[in-house]
């Protein structure tokens, strides 16, 4: 078993692989950080969105956030294409805890992808590594991301709690734990 933030994973299924970004995938991840559809039910502050050059923002990805155990974020590739980001973040290695996250760029939408990302990464935590606990955090209106979460054996432990997502007013979003 390693701990969270020893390792770079690389996960993947038959035509779904999660791997560390590189220099290569900075115009794709560019093109889905512009698109405010791919950000409607997501937090404000979320660090690829913080950088006008998507390579400032591998660089920030793979360096800092990494290194400080901030956040531990995947690129998701579908047949080698770039399709998202997938996210472990909120780590408490004293609780063996952590939370996922992710985001798909819109034209990857609906063709369960972040289902299968979604359960790589759980195989991987549970698998491979110390966490025992495993959360996330939804929108209330984001049905979609819902559904990923059940199909991945999380269930609702809390409803419509307010949340600091970075807006001028509380996020209501649903608690996850699996």
């Amino acid at each position: 078993m390693v701990k969270l933030f020893d390792e770079w994973p690389d996960l993947g299924s038959v035509n779904i692989e999660l791997r560390k970004l590189s220099s290569c995938d900075s115009e794709a991840l560019g093109a889905m950080t512009r698109d405010d559809r791919v950000y409607k039910y997501l937090p404000t502050f979320l660090a690829e969105r913080q950088f006008e050059d998507a390579k400032d923002a591998v660089n920030y990805i793979n360096g800092r956030l990494f290194d400080d155990r901030e956040s531990l974020i995947l690129g998701i590739f579908e047949d080698g294409k770039f399709a998202g980001l997938a996210e472990f973040y909120g780590y408490k290695e004293q609780i063996a805890k952590t939370c996922v996250g992710y985001r798909l760029a819109y034209d990857h939408w609906g063709r369960g992808i972040a289902s299968t990302a979604v359960g790589l990464m759980v195989d991987y935590l549970y698998g491979r590594t110390n966490i025992e606990i495993i959360t996330a955090s939804t929108m209330v209106e984001n049905i979609g991301s819902a559904k990923v979460l059940t199909k991945n054996g999380f269930e609702v432990t809390a409803r419509s709690v307010p949340e600091d997502w970075g807006y001028d007013e509380p996020t209501i979003a649903d608690k996850w734990f699996r």
